[in-house]
């Protein structure tokens, strides 16, 4: 997300240190299909205002049917994964060096994987791209 743009009702951040806001775009999970991997995480049951909701929230996602590649799957599974515009605004962003991880996202992330086991976070950690991301103790500011 562009940290140096306002939309109504989504967020910004400001460095903890200083309360600045830098000029920069914060990165946050996503998912690519690679045949040779498997996504690890939970699967919840949604109705369609969670849908809703959830589709308000991941402005940057799609939501994708996944069912095919989920076990014993009892209807319909999605899944979010970066938009093209998202994916080309961190591929932008990542060029020009200002591509940062939120030290409090990441830390929440790696804990949620923690509580699933052990393995699940290590798992979390073989599959995640971070190199090159420098990660900033941020405060978000919700709009």
């Amino acid at each position: 997300m562009d940290n140096s743009a306002d939309l109504p009702g989504y967020k910004h951040y400001l460095l903890r240190s200083d309360a600045s806001r830098p000029g920069v775009f914060v990165a946050f999970l996503d998912l690519v299909q690679d045949a040779g991997c498997a996504v690890n995480g939970v699967v919840r049951p949604v109705d369609e205002t969670d849908l809703s909701e959830l589709d308000r929230r991941e402005r940057n996602y799609e939501r994708v049917d996944v069912s095919d590649g989920i076990e014993a799957a009892r209807g319909t599974v999605w899944a979010y994964v970066g938009s093209p515009a998202g994916r080309a605004r961190l591929r932008g962003a990542r060029g020009a060096g200002i591509a940062v991880v939120s030290r409090d996202y990441l830390a929440d992330v790696r804990a949620g994987f923690a509580a699933l086991g052990a393995e699940q976070l290590a798992g979390f950690e073989r599959s995640s791209e971070l190199e090159g991301l420098p990660i900033m103790q941020l405060d978000r500011i919700d709009h």
